[in-house]
């Protein structure tokens, strides 16, 4: 029989105390730590016209040069700076997400939505090595943008097919895994948002802007989280949407070479007739929104291609709402001209302080001189 005097049972209840507060502590400051990577616009059927010494390159070969960088992530070092994380090896990235236009706009000279699809599934679903703990690779978040959408439900400018929704079944089968596979593209009924909860963070990812519809299901998925929860927004749209986006106002409410509104999200264009228009009852809407909701504190995404941090105060300056826009591998303001600009952004969280880092990585010059160069950045209190 074993005999344990009291000293012993003392150093293995110290020893145990030790182990777990150890333990926690570490846990604890693993979990406070979210790293992610933002881009958008990814454009599969377009060429970029200078790219590492060759011309007219195409947007597969662009994109997995770029998810080729991303992939080393886990080597590289955070610069020395003000930011969360500062100096510290990068290591894992809990998650990759695109805001939409993975598959260009089917017009003149434009491969298909299916072809687009297929490159960009190689590129990012099989191509991206890098994760998010020693086992399991970093999640990828994907949500559409006008061009897939546009593929999908048709345009008013001729395209080749006329409809092809593959980028936006693919889109949906792949964040909704565990329900049955789409095959038949409704815009009524496949509405590709969703939400994450990620350390402590919770995310929410919306079809393509905002819009009333959004609205609503966003109140309901904010009833399941607790107020002291800091919440991001992920969308393809700008926050001063165009009206182009909404429902056609005339006649049949249809797609049209006239009116050419895009009938991209469900809610119909109130500020008048006109595509050219303003949408301010649409983005008062939205900015009321925010208003109500202060748990929202960062708006994320693409479409006008170019890396902005900025704030978004709604059309009557009643909100400070901080926005995060980003560079397109294929479509860049700057970067469409300049190879050395291609940019995207690494987000770091430490939900201990509540900060958020945005940092601009400008990835091709990160190839040639095998380091991180780093761009913008700046911080957002959570």
């Amino acid at each position: 029989m074993l005999v344990k005097s009291s000293k012993n049972i003392s150093v293995l209840i110290v020893l145990s105390i030790l182990f777990f507060n150890n333990t926690f502590i570490n846990a604890q400051g693993k979990d406070s730590i979210i790293q992610f990577i933002f881009t958008s616009d990814v454009h599969f059927g377009l060429t970029k016209e200078s790219f590492r010494g060759q011309k007219n390159v195409p947007a597969a070969a662009v994109n997995k040069a770029m998810a080729n960088e991303i992939n080393q992530l886990n080597s590289k070092t955070f610069p020395l700076d003000n930011g969360v994380q500062s100096n510290k090896s990068i290591k894992y990235l809990d998650a990759i997400v695109i805001t939409g236009d993975i598959a260009n706009r089917m017009e003149t000279g434009i491969q298909s939505a299916t072809k687009s699809w297929n490159e960009f599934s190689s590129v990012f679903l099989d191509g991206l090595k890098i994760k998010k703990t020693s086992t399991e690779k970093s999640d990828l978040l994907v949500v559409p943008g006008n061009h897939d959408m546009s593929n999908a439900i048709g345009f008013h400018r001729p395209m080749e097919p006329k409809k092809d929704p593959t980028s936006m079944l693919g889109i949906y089968n792949l964040m909704f895994p565990n329900e049955k596979k789409l095959t038949v593209f409704d815009s009524t009924l496949c509405r590709i948002h969703y939400s994450r909860d990620i350390k402590g963070v919770h995310f929410i990812f919306l079809s393509l802007w905002p819009d009333s519809t959004e609205q609503v299901w966003m109140e309901k998925d904010l009833k399941k989280v607790s107020k002291s929860t800091p919440v991001l927004l992920f969308a393809h749209s700008v926050p001063n949407v165009e009206a182009r986006f909404f429902v056609n106002p005339n006649g049949d409410h249809d797609i049209n070479e006239t009116d050419k509104f895009e009938n991209l999200v469900p809610e119909m264009y109130k500020d008048g007739f006109q595509v050219k228009g303003e949408t301010l009852i649409e983005q008062k809407s939205f900015a009321a929104f925010i208003k109500k909701h202060p748990s929202i504190k960062a708006y994320f995404h693409g479409h006008e291609n170019f890396t902005e941090y900025y704030n978004w105060k709604g059309p009557d300056s009643t909100i400070n709402l901080p926005c995060i826009r980003t560079d397109s591998p294929m479509k860049g303001r700057s970067s469409a001209k300049d190879e050395f600009k291609l940019a995207y952004e690494i987000v770091s969280i430490n939900t201990s302080s509540k900060l958020l880092t945005v940092r601009e990585v400008l990835w091709n010059t990160t190839a040639m001189a095998g380091v991180l160069k780093w761009g913008q950045t700046t911080n957002i209190k959570l």
